[in-house]
């Protein structure tokens, strides 16, 4: 059995997660088995998944493939984005102060906030009446 050569990295953002491999191809990119140009919807999204690659010059070197679970499309794009920048990060790790410099392997933590009980939501109350 031939060893395939391919570089991982996951990414997170909000509840999406994504699993990102990078194998030496000619810059094909699939997520959960569709072309990334069908999957997200919006060019801005598809912008922000293939912006490390496009950052670091080695789009047409690499086919991606991503699987990509929960959340909405524009979290996953995002998990993507981070999930490609470390996955070049295990290709070649002098790509981190580029990566780092554009803020691709900083994690963004904003997730939703819990709804608290005896509240209408997380901030919003229930109107107060004085009499």
């Amino acid at each position: 059995m031939a060893n395939v050569v391919q570089y991982y990295g996951t990414g997170r953002r909000k509840s999406a997660i994504a699993r990102v491999f990078l194998r030496p191809g000619n810059g094909g990119f699939t997520v959960n088995g569709k072309q990334h140009d069908l999957y997200f919807v919006t060019e801005g999204q598809r912008i922000a998944a293939r912006r490390p690659l496009a950052l670091t010059e080695l789009g047409g070197n690499f086919d991606v493939v991503t699987t990509v679970r929960g959340g909405g499309i524009n979290g996953q794009a995002d998990a993507v984005k981070m999930g490609i920048a470390r996955a070049l990060l295990e290709f070649n790790a002098e790509l981190r102060k580029t990566l780092k410099s554009d803020g691709l392997l900083t994690r963004d933590a904003r997730i939703k906030e819990r709804k608290k009980y005896g509240q209408k939501g997380a901030r919003a109350r229930f109107q107060f009446s004085k009499r």
